[in-house]
């Protein structure tokens, strides 16, 4: 009998903003082909599930299983009879190539179920106290890609002061972007805040202009996994009490709390 996958979105960490259907999914499995990002290894062995569990997350410049292996081991699996759970971080279709395991899936023959996760695009910022819309301050969202050139509708929403543009897997490519955007008349004083390693003892937020925020990155050493975020929601004090006289350029690095 073939088996089943399952695309699980395992949102940014915490196995407790896992949703109940992923939670009774993962208790079901015989293989969890896990991703660095999200709940990994460790969290499912605190958990007490008991299935085989295999490692295929991927680091800045290093993947060691290649996106193609991934998906054969998904369909190897399920036509040996067994329940695969493909855990994800975030949201499986956020630039998670999710479409791309579902529909090799479906061209094998493989009933596949996809279970969406808390998108690390909105809970990383919210875990830093940056809501990606407020009132009277931004109503759209663009989510980007942080690797490659910016598109037209990227350099657009850049420019406008009530979008909030989230950037995702952008802090190799924070240069380039930073100077693409100003060269398109982007104003140097566009507040800006970087994200790292959210919801884990380790976050921090690093906050600076546009104009700015590369200097910032480069004393404060931003590194990957960390979420971007431009535009007015990211300025100091919108939301938590900022501190006295900061000047707009200036480095503000928050931990976690």
């Amino acid at each position: 009998m073939t088996g089943k996958v399952s695309l699980v979105g395992g949102g940014p960490g915490p196995v407790d903003l896992l949703t109940m259907r992923a939670h009774r999914l993962l208790a079901e499995a015989d293989v969890i082909v896990a991703d660095r990002l999200g709940p990994g290894p460790e969290a499912i062995a605190e958990l007490g599930w008991c299935a085989e569990v295999i490692d295929v997350g991927k680091h800045p410049g290093h993947h060691p299983v290649p996106q193609e292996r991934i998906t054969s081991l998904l369909i190897e699996h399920a036509r040996a009879g067994r329940s695969v759970v493909r855990l994800k971080g975030g949201d499986p279709f956020v630039f998670g190539r999710g479409g791309e395991e579902l529909t090799a899936c479906l061209a094998a023959g493989i009933e596949v179920e996809v279970v969406p996760g808390v998108s690390s695009a909105i809970a990383v910022p919210q875990a830093a106290g940056i809501p990606v819309t407020h009132r009277g301050t931004a109503g759209t969202v663009h989510i980007v890609h942080g690797q490659g050139p910016l598109s037209t509708a990227t350099l657009a929403a850049l420019g406008d002061s009530t979008v909030t543009t989230i950037v995702l897997m952008g802090v190799a490519g924070l240069e380039r972007l930073v100077a693409d955007a100003l060269a398109h008349g982007t104003p140097a004083s566009r507040p800006v805040a970087i994200v790292e390693d959210g919801y884990t003892d380790r976050q921090r937020t690093t906050r600076a202009s546009l104009g700015g925020i590369v200097a910032a990155a480069r004393e404060t050493g931003v590194r990957s996994p960390a979420v971007i975020v431009i535009g007015e929601v990211a300025r100091a004090g919108l939301l938590l009490p900022a501190r006295p006289s900061e000047p707009v350029d200036a480095v503000r690095v928050d931990a976690l709390a």
